[in-house]
């Protein structure tokens, strides 16, 4: 390779590296395996090796993945870690685990050592910071040398201990992973595909996303598990236990989870059985597992052997290879979802992959479809691994009939034959005609019926029952409902029809922003709609909000705002509402619950920067004392909360509307005094 190609490829490399990290870490959404992400890593670091005048200290490879969003997107404040945070080099070869094991042995000159052998969970890095026995801090891994500060979210994993118990040390500090277990993520997903939403693709993707919710209420509902398996060397706790795998064993007796799954290994081939065992055994595990971390076990060696930029020399990781099969595609399904998007779906020859027969696998849209140009009686590979929703990955070109055909996306409805349409820049078509098209009639229903929602009696086939029989076409139509017609229908016994016209009755205590959620305007999600109901207060000022009013609201893009215009312009939608206020539906926020005072009561506070809580302390703290809180300055905002670096741009649109830009201490000096100190707004987290 020349140099100039050498340049040119390690710059792209560079590039998409950087990009695939942003998706992997912060989208939590990855678009190539771990595999194939690992190679490209290591085809780049051939190349730098090779040629070391383009070394640069950002190049991904002396970098750690980061998980902190631009700009502080995400609302939580950066803490630096006492020690870096690094991760650990990785293999999908035995023979560099001999070659790993080698290099330690050389650079220790002979001394005897022990390796201590772990599961590699796939989950989310977390660090966590106790002091006298109490939990104070929990940092993502961040960039490696600073993290988000989640300590909230993290006192709502039911395993992480506030409190220590034995002979624990004044101060520690400990690292681990925070996972998802199988039945938990399929619950979830589960959830979001009912409501239309993008499925996560694996656990870890929906631990990291979850760990990073701003509300720590809905972290608590996620059945999240935390273990624990690295106290730092160069940490006072270390001098407690001469080896990693002592100090786990007083982690344990203090209370901490750590996996009860770990061996001492003596040699290499004690180390690859304990590889080849639980490369067969994880499969039993209730939560993922991609490989096994080897590390030297003495605490002294440990000291010795150092780090590279990124990464410790005495531990690395081998990695599982992905679980695929080959199968055949039978047919493929064009499936039609409440909001009209038309979603392909492959129906696969059944294969048994990763424990579980395999059916259908969703090929997501139109462009995947074409990308990967999938067609009917084409074999197929599908893998798992760690993806638990089984995802097609390649073709068998090989295999291939020779009269195959392109398959054709269809261009209509395959319900009601209404011509697709695709809006610019989305990946979907949809169905427009979403007032007379019977899936998305009967998607809505179920949609506003759902737990999440309405929380109705009524299943995919009472929906069903009803539509055909034409008498529920809207959700009003259900509140119209009465005994004597439900027992007329074939199946209703009077059991049945009492309980499903309770849970109708109940159904008109649900609050405003669940009724909101209920209704299924399109890019309206549970989260979203509680920020709207918060923001105005009722139904009539949000039909009433024009565009730039509705993008003020937090969690509310241009997007979602002229969504909900849409909504709100249509009559049929506006008689919809009315009659289910008519039948009694919440259609206002109740009074706050737990409100502590009205000091801000009638104020609407926009906040920008680093405090000395959490961002979702302080806007709950503002919440609680009646204020309001909004996303973006306008001639309403009553003042700027103001903290370290705060947004220079809310700073001078402030200066423009001469709107008041006052700091954490004053804002302090208008709360009730036994409120002011930090201490107990901490507390406030905890509600």
């Amino acid at each position: 390779m020349e140099k100039a190609e050498a340049k040119t490829r390690i710059e792209e490399l560079r590039n998409t590296l950087k990009e695939y990290n942003r998706r992997y870490y912060v989208d939590n959404s990855p678009v190539i395996s771990d595999m194939e992400f690992d190679f490209l890593m290591h085809e780049l670091e051939t190349l730098e090796r090779e040629w070391p005048e383009f070394y640069s200290p950002d190049s991904p490879t002396q970098r750690v993945g980061s998980d902190i969003e631009d700009n502080n997107k995400g609302g939580f404040v950066q803490r630096a870690h006492r020690y870096p945070m690094l991760s650990l080099s990785n293999t999908y070869s035995k023979e560099e685990i001999i070659e790993f094991a080698s290099r330690a042995d050389k650079i220790l000159e002979g001394r005897e050592f022990s390796y201590c052998c772990e599961l590699k969970f796939d989950g989310t890095a977390i660090c966590l910071s106790y002091s006298h026995g109490l939990l104070v801090r929990a940092l993502t891994r961040g960039d490696g040398q600073k993290g988000d500060d989640v300590t909230t979210n993290a006192r709502m994993i039911s395993n992480i201990p506030q409190h220590l118990k034995g002979d624990y040390p004044e101060d520690l500090e400990i690292r681990g992973e925070v996972l998802m277990p199988y039945q938990a993520f399929d619950k979830l997903n589960e959830e979001r595909i009912r409501q239309e939403e993008a499925p996560f693709a694996n656990p870890r993707n929906a631990a990291s996303g979850s760990l990073k919710l701003l509300d720590p209420q809905e972290v608590k509902k996620r059945g999240l598990y935390c273990t624990l398996y690295h106290i730092p060397a160069q940490s006072p706790a270390a001098s407690l236990a001469d080896s990693h795998s002592a100090l786990l064993d007083k982690a344990a007796q203090w209370g901490l989870p750590i996996s009860e799954h770990k061996r001492i290994c003596r040699n290499i081939d004690e180390i690859i059985e304990f590889i080849d065992y639980w490369d067969v055994k994880r499969k039993e595990l209730p939560y993922a597992t991609d490989g096994i971390v080897i590390k030297i076990n003495e605490l002294d060696c440990q000291r010795d052997l150092g780090y590279t930029a990124k990464s410790p020399r005495w531990a690395v990781a081998y990695k599982f290879k992905a679980e695929r099969a080959c199968t055949k595609v039978l047919s493929i399904d064009y499936q039609v979802g409440r909001t009209g998007a038309i979603t392909p779906v492959a129906n696969l020859e059944p294969v048994l992959l990763a424990g579980t027969i395999v059916k259908r696998a969703t090929l997501n849209n139109a462009e995947q479809m074409a990308l990967m140009d999938i067609r009917i009686n084409d074999s197929v590979y599908v893998e798992k691994g760690g993806e638990i929703i089984p995802k097609i990955c390649g073709v068998e070109l090989s295999l291939r009939p020779s009269d195959s055909r392109p398959a054709v996306f269809p261009s209509e409805c395959p319900d009601c034959h209404s011509p697709l349409v695709k809006a610019e820049g989305e990946a979907k078509y949809f169905c427009p005609n979403s007032k007379l098209c019977p899936m998305q009639i009967k998607g809505r229903l179920l949609h506003f019926t759902s737990r999440k929602a309405m929380n109705i009696l009524a299943g995919e086939s009472t929906i069903e029952q009803l539509y055909n029989l034409g008498l529920a076409k809207s959700p009003a139509d259900l509140y119209e409902l009465t005994a004597p017609e439900l027992l007329s229908l074939e199946g209703w016994k009077e059991r049945s029809a009492l309980r499903f016209l309770d849970s109708l009755r109940e159904s008109k205590k649900v609050p405003f922003e669940r009724v909101l959620f209920a209704l299924g305007i399109r890019y309206v999600g549970e989260q979203t709609a509680k920020e709207i109901a918060l923001h105005f207060g009722n139904m009539d000022k949000v039909l009433a909000a024009g565009e730039q009013e509705l993008a003020e609201v937090k969690d509310v893009g241009d997007v979602i705002a002229q969504s909900i215009c849409e909504f709100s312009a249509d009559p049929q939608n506006r008689r919809e509402v009315e009659r289910l206020a008519a039948s009694g539906l919440q259609m206002e926020v109740a009074e706050q619950a737990g409100k502590i005072s009205e000091e801000l009561a009638g104020k609407i506070i926009v906040i920008s920067g680093n405090f000395s809580v959490s961002r979702e302390e302080i806007k709950t703290l503002i919440e609680r004392h009646g204020g309001k809180n909004s996303s973006s300055i306008s001639s309403k905002t009553t003042f700027l909360l103001a903290g370290s670096k705060a947004g220079p741009e809310k700073i001078r649109k402030c200066e423009e509307l001469n709107i008041p830009i006052i700091n954490e201490e004053d804002f302090r000096k208008m709360l009730p005094e036994e409120m002011r100190k930090e201490e107990i707004v901490s507390e406030l987290s905890l509600f």
